[in-house]
C-alpha cells in the first residue's frame, strides 16, 4: 500500500516497500551532493557511473548555458547542427582508427540497441542474413527488450522472459580459466550457423558484479571474432571515459571493435547522450537508393544540441585539464587502501581496474539479491556516503576530483561496515 502523502514518483531499481525514505538532493559540486537540509554526501559511484570531472563542472555548465540561448532542439532526421558535427568529428579523432561513423541516441541502452540493429542490418543488406548473437556470461547491457535479451538472465529481467530473444552465452573468463572462455567462443564462431555478433563489456562487467578480466583475453576475443567474420561489439557505456584507466577500455587491448557504444561520461555526466560508432562497411551496407535499406532507428531527442554542446565541452576538459593524471592518482589511492581491505576477515575477491575498485563480502547468499545489499545501502547512507552495493559486492567508482580525505572516509566506512555485517551475521 502506498503511504498517504508519499511522493508519486516510482524510482528505478528501488523497492519502495523497503526504501521508505528517499533523500532529496538540492545541488551538486565536485565530488559532493547536498541534500535539501544541507547534508553533504560523498558521491562515491559518480551518480550511477556518469559523473567524470565532478558535479556542475564550470566549463560544461557554461557550454550548456550558451547552447540553450542558440538552439535547444531540432529534428535530427534530415537536419543537423554544429554541436553534433563538432562532436562527431572529435569522436572520430579520439577513438581507434576504423570507427568512422557516429549514430546518436540518448542512453546506454539505446546505444546498445542501435548496435544490435546495425549488426543484424549489416548481414541482411549484404545478402548473408544472420541472427545469432553471442554474449558474455554475467553481462548487462541495458533495460530495453533487446538489451535485456543480450544480458544475463536473472532477477533483472525474469518477469520479461517471454519477450526476450535467445542468445548463446560464452563463459566469463575467470582468472586462471580464460582459455575455457576462448575455446567456447571459438567453437561458437565455428558453428554451422555463423553468429552475427559477439557483444562484451571490455575489461569490467558493471551491473554483473564489477567482474574484471585482462586485456590479453579481450584482445584474443576480438581476434577470434575477426578470424570468423563475426562482428565484435564493445559496450563501453560504463568502461569508457577513463573508468578503466585509459580513455576507452579497448585501448588497453589495442583492438578496434566493429561497433562501439559510448554514453554515461560522454557529457561529463551533465546530460543524457549516447553514441554508437561503427566501421565503414556497416554504414555502407545501409547506404543505398533503395529506401528499404534505411537504418530505421531514432528517438525524439536524437542528437540534442544542448547535450552535444555539453559533450564537446567535456572533450575540452579532457584536452585542457590533467584528467589522465587524476585517473592515475585515483588508482594509487585505491591500491594504498586495498591492502588493508584484503586482510579483513570475510572479504574476498578484492580487485581493481583503473578507477574502479570492488570487493565481495562473504554472505550466505551472494549476488544482487543478497540480504547484505539493503543493509549495506542503509549503513552507508547513514554515514552520508553514496555507495550502492551490488548485493554483497561493494565498489567505489568515484569522480576524478575525489580527494585523499574522501577516499579515507570511504574506505574507513567500508572497513567498519564489513566488521559490522560480519558481527551481525
Amino acid at each position: 500500500m502506498t503511504q498517504t502523502g508519499a511522493s508519486p514518483i516510482w524510482h528505478p531499481f528501488t523497492q519502495h516497500a523497503i526504501t521508505r525514505t528517499i533523500p532529496k538532493i538540492a545541488r551538486g559540486e565536485g565530488a559532493y551532493l547536498y541534500t535539501d537540509d544541507g547534508t553533504r554526501i560523498i558521491d562515491a559511484i559518480s551518480s550511477w557511473w556518469v559523473i567524470t570531472h565532478g558535479h556542475c563542472h564550470p566549463v560544461i555548465q557554461a557550454a550548456i548555458r550558451r547552447q540553450t540561448e542558440l538552439l535547444d532542439q531540432v529534428i535530427f532526421a534530415g537536419y543537423t547542427h554544429e554541436p553534433a558535427e563538432r562532436l562527431a568529428r572529435r569522436l572520430i579523432e579520439i577513438t581507434p582508427d576504423g570507427l568512422d561513423h557516429v549514430f546518436f541516441s540518448d542512453s546506454g541502452s539505446t546505444a546498445v540497441e542501435v548496435a544490435l540493429k546495425m549488426a543484424l542490418g549489416y548481414w541482411l543488406h549484404t545478402g548473408r542474413p544472420r541472427s545469432r548473437i553471442l554474449v558474455l556470461e554475467h553481462g548487462y547491457h541495458g533495460d530495453t527488450i533487446g538489451t535485456m535479451s543480450v544480458g544475463a538472465r536473472g532477477v533483472f529481467n525474469q518477469a520479461y522472459e517471454p519477450l526476450l530473444f535467445d542468445v548463446e552465452t560464452i563463459p566469463f573468463p575467470e582468472t586462471g580459466a580464460e582459455q575455457r572462455s576462448l575455446d567456447a567462443l571459438e567453437a561458437a564462431c565455428r558453428a554451422p550457423e555463423t553468429p552475427a555478433a559477439f557483444i562484451v563489456e571490455p575489461l569490467v562487467l558493471g551491473a554483473g558484479g564489477m567482474l574484471m578480466y585482462g586485456a590479453e583475453t579481450l584482445r584474443e576475443m576480438q581476434r577470434i571474432c575477426a578470424a570468423h567474420d563475426v562482428l565484435f561489439i564493445a559496450d563501453e557505456v560504463m568502461t569508457g571515459w577513463g573508468r578503466t584507466g585509459t580513455l576507452f577500455a579497448c585501448e588497453q587491448a589495442d583492438i578496434v571493435p566493429d561497433i562501439a557504444c559510448y554514453s554515461k561520461g560522454i557529457t561529463g555526466g551533465a546530460l543524457p547522450l549516447a553514441v554508437t560508432l561503427c566501421a565503414t562497411r556497416i554504414f555502407d551496407a545501409h547506404y543505398s537508393e533503395d529506401r528499404r535499406r534505411t537504418f530505421f532507428h531514432s528517438s525524439s531527442y536524437t542528437g540534442n544540441p544542448v547535450a552535444c554542446a555539453a559533450a564537446v565541452a567535456n572533450l575540452d576538459v579532457w584536452d585542457t585539464e590533467p584528467v589522465a593524471d587524476r585517473i592515475a592518482a585515483i588508482a594509487e589511492m585505491h591500491d594504498h587502501r586495498l591492502e588493508a581491505i584484503r586482510a579483513l576477515d570475510g572479504v574476498e575477491n578484492v580487485r581493481r581496474t583503473g578507477t574502479i575498485a570492488a570487493l565481495d563480502i562473504r554472505a550466505g547468499a551472494a549476488g544482487y539479491l543478497s540480504e547484505l545489499g539493503p543493509r549495506l545501502l542503509t549503513y552507508f547512507r547513514e554515514r552520508h556516503l553514496l555507495l550502492r552495493p551490488l548485493g554483497n559486492t561493494v565498489y567505489i567508482l568515484p569522480p576524478y576530483c575525489v580527494t585523499e580525505a574522501d577516499m579515507d572516509a570511504l574506505y574507513a566506512a567500508i572497513t567498519d561496515g564489513v566488521l559490522e555485517m560480519r558481527q551481525s551475521a
